[in-house]
């Protein structure tokens, strides 16, 4: 009896043994990710936004947050689409190439389809495509050659970062400042136009430009800034100032001493012309820049490992002997653009051991190496999902997709348009885009305009602006420039 007791006790055991270990296994692994319960309900623009996740991606969710544009994101990864519904990210686990992930998407009820799935996108656009025919999709490619087979598959607009990107840098580099009027303002001896690049940790990083309190605490005047890849003329009030983000500025002389006393140090620099470029890299990045630096007329020599057409110097950026062969000690500007970050950072530390006044202007993939390529010497750096998502909003907003950058324009020209009124009382800016930046009467020349100051015609005025807003500023106004004196 105390045998068959004991037996039935340990095979009760065992059974409960064998019963849990089978319910542990269902749960871990029979059971499917399910978080669509956490989603709240979207009833209008709703955003599908299609990912094979990669840790950049959330670029592209917070540049959608921003504007208040909602969206669902479909995540493949498992584990990815619970850690981005943790984070409080809206989020579906599924397939892009799964019609039922879309219908639990609510595709019905969206506007627009972001595909970003490389090898998977034209699968992925057939499957939207097989749902339904009435909604716009996006779709993001690392390779601008799959342009034609993406709109053939039924994408509405195909967006390549890459060569967008590598005119960034290149502007950049250009968009120096060019006067119309030669020296006739004699920026050497009174006023200057400098850059201030915003470093990581700089107290600026996160304020608006309304809120940054240069004006009030040194006299200089912001006229610009290069925000995540966009050249702002003048920058917008509300813009938020980003570690990266390069303020432009016109102050006098003097002024300048003032950064010297502001609470953080400033490495600013006077705005020049580089009349030669260096191009690391002659993929779709560095081609890109390319064109742009040969259209505005520069010297440029480029290097690549690969020998083709546009490349002078075959063989690796990242190192002393090549970048020592491409005249890098009298270079202005050095654009990296390669494909590799590893490569990329060295490229940058050796370029600045070797010119400490060259400018450096850096892409990188990963969003985490912006940072390092700053610490590394770069003067200015582009990350790839930044661009990326910056197209993707400006594509939803209806906007100029990062539209080129026109070259900084400095005019002096008499205060004809202002006689009889105040600058708060003119519409010059509102009506052509430029900004006055000094006045110049009998007792010289003043960064500091008062906006109450009533013109009496005896005035010059000094405005900066694109292109294409100084040319507008001619055609309203008919004010014919001040040519240099004798």
């Amino acid at each position: 009896m105390y045998l068959f007791v004991s037996l039935t006790q340990i095979s009760g055991i065992g059974i409960e043994f064998f019963t849990l270990r089978l319910i542990i296994i269902l749960l871990f692994t029979g059971a499917e990710v399910n978080l669509d319960d956490r989603l709240t309900p979207k009833q209008d623009h709703i955003i599908i936004t299609i990912c094979e996740y990669r840790r950049d991606s959330t670029v592209l969710l917070g540049e959608l947050e921003e504007p208040g544009i909602e969206y669902i994101l479909i995540a493949s990864g498992e584990e990815n689409a619970e850690d981005l519904s943790d984070a409080g990210y809206s989020v579906i686990h599924g397939s892009p190439q799964d019609r039922r992930a879309f219908e639990r998407a609510s595709i019905d009820a969206a506007r627009a389809v972001i595909t970003d799935a490389e090898d998977a996108n034209v699968n992925t656009i057939l499957t939207v495509q097989s749902i339904t025919t009435d909604i716009g999709i996006i779709t993001l490619t690392d390779d601008s050659g799959m342009r034609s087979v993406l709109l053939d598959a039924g994408a509405d607009t195909v967006l390549s970062p890459h060569g967008v990107l590598g005119r960034r840098l290149a502007e950049k580099a250009v968009s120096s400042f060019s006067s119309e009027l030669t020296d006739t303002i004699e920026l050497g001896s009174e006023m200057e136009i400098t850059e201030i690049p915003i470093q990581p940790g700089n107290q600026l990083v996160g304020a608006r430009v309304r809120n940054s309190g240069i004006r009030e605490q040194t006299g200089a005047n912001i006229i610009g800034a290069w925000i995540d890849g966009e050249l702002q003329l003048p920058p917008n009030p509300d813009a938020v100032i980003r570690s990266n983000t390069v303020l432009l500025l016109s102050c006098a002389h003097d002024e300048l001493d003032a950064f010297d006393d502001f609470p953080q140090s400033y490495p600013y620099r006077t705005l020049r012309r580089h009349e030669r470029v260096i191009i690391a890299g002659q993929g779709e990045v560095g081609q890109a820049a390319r064109e742009i630096v040969v259209k505005e007329g520069l010297d440029v020599t480029t290097i690549d490992v690969e020998d083709h057409d546009s490349v002078d110097i075959v063989g690796d950026a990242s190192s002393n002997k090549n970048l020592q062969a491409a005249e890098i000690e009298t270079a202005g500007a050095i654009i990296v653009g390669l494909p590799d970050d590893s490569a990329s950072l060295l490229t940058t530390v050796l370029a600045r051991s070797l010119n400490s006044d060259i400018e450096i202007l850096t892409r990188v993939s990963d969003i985490d190496a912006t940072q390092k390529a700053l610490s590394a010497g770069a003067d200015y750096v582009l990350p790839v999902p930044r661009v990326s998502a910056r197209m993707v909003v400006s594509e939803l907003r209806g906007e100029d997709i990062l539209a080129p950058a026109s070259q900084i324009r400095l005019l002096r020209v008499p205060a004809d348009p202002l006689v009889g009124s105040t600058l708060a009382e003119s519409s010059i800016y509102e009506e052509t885009g430029c900004r006055i930046i000094a006045v110049e009467d009998d007792s010289g020349l003043t960064s500091t305009v008062d906006p109450q100051r009533r013109f009496t015609g005896d005035e010059r005025i000094v405005l900066v602006g694109s292109r294409e807003a100084i040319q507008e500023f001619r055609k309203q106004f008919n004010v014919s420039m001040i040519e240099p004196e004798a």
